[in-house]
């Protein structure tokens, strides 16, 4: 069941990023006291009384800006982009955490943003509210940003940060003027106050309904704007089921599609960016995967469009990298093959290229296919199935045992501060994605390195296609 989703947002550098790590319980977010170095959105997991949620970071938002913003040099010709990350944000999800800085007070640019938030918060049982919202946010023009279908406004926390005084505490009344509510004061830096603020969000967040059982294999369809995502699921399906469009981002919402192959039932989810149909936008495109993220979560296979005739991008990676955190299995797929120039050593010289850029995720299979003339797309759902295959697949417990004590006869774990890691015996405990545990003398000891190296010698016995796997170590003292 899909996590509910919380968005950061705020001016810039009142401590979104800081708060973001606090609760992702990491530095994911890069922290800078320079305001707008958060440029890209970040997605996290975090929990709160047991309840698990994602957190995004965005970039702030200065609604004020005009030439004069105090934002660093080269950083304003982002600041429209940042400002529409947040709204496709806020669009997405089921609460928002509005920062403020309790150190400055309330400025104009806070002001400005809780004028924008307003357009969006509304209530489930006053749905009469909604002509409030700003006509051209309505409509979809301006933002290209329209409510889902089922879809609730969510709740709004105004959260002034960096209140570690208590007169700073006491000053957090005048935030009242922004007409969002009670104030939470916090210090996102220290974690004062961020446990009521906690208790208050969860309790917000909508109760799940109860979800059909569905026994198909889910594969999403990922990949950056204009990719050929459509064009795939049209081909796959053998029926125009989506609009294809050359235009960036015709395809709004994830787009669920059952069939069935080979008497298997499946449901393709197709994403695209959010925008509307011939007014694109920069930064949109660039910043719209949280559907993406959120079709990934959903899915068992994944399938990474990459289009030939860009090659790999940041975004690509970027994707890439959900899919690694979501621990999902993958296909990568060069599409657009047909509008390549090739000669006996393109698609190896791509090859290399791909696996280089990707080389975070290297045990995926790899196909060169065209949506728009059909090239080897019958070998898509075949290798998907294979990936889902190999992510159910276990290794017997002796047969594991025996690898791992081959590992270290070939190559002994290094030792630490005088100290050698000892392996007793390991086990997989589970599939989906397949997780083992190994039992050792302290984990501590076990460095990446070590452990990449398992992985890789587990994999050269059971090749887990396409599917990442998890080494788990646990402290056990050697029986006598």
């Amino acid at each position: 069941m899909p996590k509910p989703i919380v968005a950061l947002v705020g001016r810039p550098n009142v401590g979104k990023s800081t708060l973001f790590n606090r609760l992702a319980g990491e530095r994911l977010a890069i922290v800078d006291d320079t305001p707008g170095t958060t440029r890209d959105r970040i997605f996290a997991e975090a929990e709160w009384n047991g309840i698990p949620f994602d957190i995004v970071d965005t970039g702030g938002i200065d609604p004020t800006y005009g030439g004069k913003s105090p934002l660093s040099v080269g950083s304003a010709d982002f600041i429209e982009q940042i400002r529409e990350q947040a709204l496709v944000a806020v669009h997405e999800a089921e609460a928002v955490l509005f920062l403020t800085d309790g150190a400055e007070g309330v400025t104009p640019a806070d002001r400005e943003v809780a004028e924008i938030l307003r357009r969006y918060q509304k209530t489930v049982d006053d749905p009469s509210t909604a002509p409030s919202l700003a006509p051209s946010l309505r409509s979809g023009h301006g933002s290209g940003l329209r409510l889902r279908a089922g879809k609730r406004w969510p709740p709004i926390f105004l959260v002034v940060n960096k209140c570690e005084s208590a007169n700073r505490r006491d000053q957090a009344i005048q935030f009242y003027e922004l007409g969002l509510g009670d104030p939470y004061p916090i210090s996102s830096l220290h974690g004062m106050g961020t446990g009521d603020l906690l208790d208050d969000l969860v309790a917000a967040f909508p109760i799940p309904a109860e979800e059909e059982a569905d026994e198909s294999v889910k594969i999403a369809i990922v990949g950056k704007p204009n990719a050929g995502k459509s064009s795939l699921l049209n081909k796959l399906v053998g029926a125009e089921r989506a609009i294809v469009s050359p235009i960036p981002g015709t395809t709004r919402d994830a787009i669920d599609t059952q069939i069935e192959f080979n008497g298997l039932p499946i449901t393709l989810i197709d994403t695209a960016g959010i925008r509307r149909r011939g007014k694109i936008e920069p930064g949109v495109e660039k910043y719209s995967v949280l559907r993406s993220f959120k079709a990934i979560e959903r899915a068992d296979v994944v399938l990474l469009l990459i289009d030939a005739t860009t090659g790999i991008t940041a975004q690509d990676a970027h994707i890439a990298g959900f899919i690694i955190e979501a621990w999902k299995s993958t296909v990568v797929l060069v599409n657009k093959w047909d509008a390549i120039q090739k000669d006996t050593y393109t698609m190896d010289e791509y090859t290399r290229l791909v696996r280089r850029e990707l080389n975070f995720m290297d045990y995926f299979p790899l196909l060169f296919i065209s949506a728009k003339t059909g090239q080897r797309v019958d070998q898509v759902l075949p290798m998907a199935l294979r990936v889902q295959e190999e992510r159910l697949a276990r290794i017997l417990t002796s047969r594991l045992n025996q690898v791992l004590r081959e590992a270290q006869d070939a190559h002994p774990a290094p030792s630490h501060a005088g100290r050698q890691l000892k392996i007793y015996y390991g086990a997989q405990v589970r599939t989906d994605p397949p997780t083992f545990m190994i039992y050792v003398n302290e984990p501590k000891l076990m460095h990446f390195s070590y452990l990449r190296f398992l992985e890789n010698r587990i994999r050269d016995q059971y090749e887990f296609l396409g599917t990442p796997i998890k080494i788990v170590t646990k402290g056990h003292k050697e029986e006598q």
